[in-house]
């Protein structure tokens, strides 16, 4: 079956005049399970378009500490993979030179308490997109497009990318 990508809600539709919202009962997580699962299905390409901007919006306000957390994210991830797969090497070195070893391990220290400032702000512009879409799907409710689109993909009539993302999570079993 192929891809589709689903379409642009109007923006009327996802937060302006016909949008209702209401905060969900936190004692019945199924039924709130549920409206967030839907809800991420239905306004898949909205939530997309919405997160790209939001991390843009960081990026233009704090350009050198997103480009430097970037990179500080993409060096400790970098030493982390090749130091667990050069297990031996790594543990030669540390035994053959233990004054460079604690240096390396100072400065990388050093590195990382410089840099947490702009880790921080790289980690808001990625994470302040996934809780503006948690909590817009969260207190969106539902309405008969909605529900008849989230149908039709249910029964596999129609692969979307978020619902192939929620199928390889798992939560796919949802009750429509």
């Amino acid at each position: 079956m192929e891809l589709e990508i689903s379409p642009l809600r109007s923006l009327h539709d996802f937060i302006l005049d016909s949008a209702r919202f209401q905060i969900p009962n936190v004692k019945d997580m199924e039924k709130w399970g549920n409206r967030v699962v839907n809800n991420l299905l239905y306004y898949q390409t909205n939530y997309f378009l919405m997160s790209v901007v939001i991390f843009l919006v960081v990026g233009i306000i704090h350009p050198v500490k997103m480009l430097s957390g970037m990179l500080a994210i993409g060096v400790a991830f970098g030493l982390f993979y090749y130091f667990t797969n050069t297990k031996r090497t790594a543990t030669r070195f540390k035994k053959d030179h233990p004054f460079i070893s604690l240096l390396l391990i100072i400065l990388g220290g050093y590195f990382i308490v410089y840099m947490l400032g702009s880790v921080v702000v790289f980690l808001f512009g990625i994470l302040l997109p996934f809780a503006v879409t948690f909590i817009h799907a969260s207190m969106r409710l539902r309405n008969i497009k909605n529900k008849l689109v989230n149908k039709i993909e249910g029964i596999g009539l129609k692969k979307t990318p978020m619902g192939v993302f929620l199928e390889e999570l798992g939560h796919w079993d949802v009750q429509y």
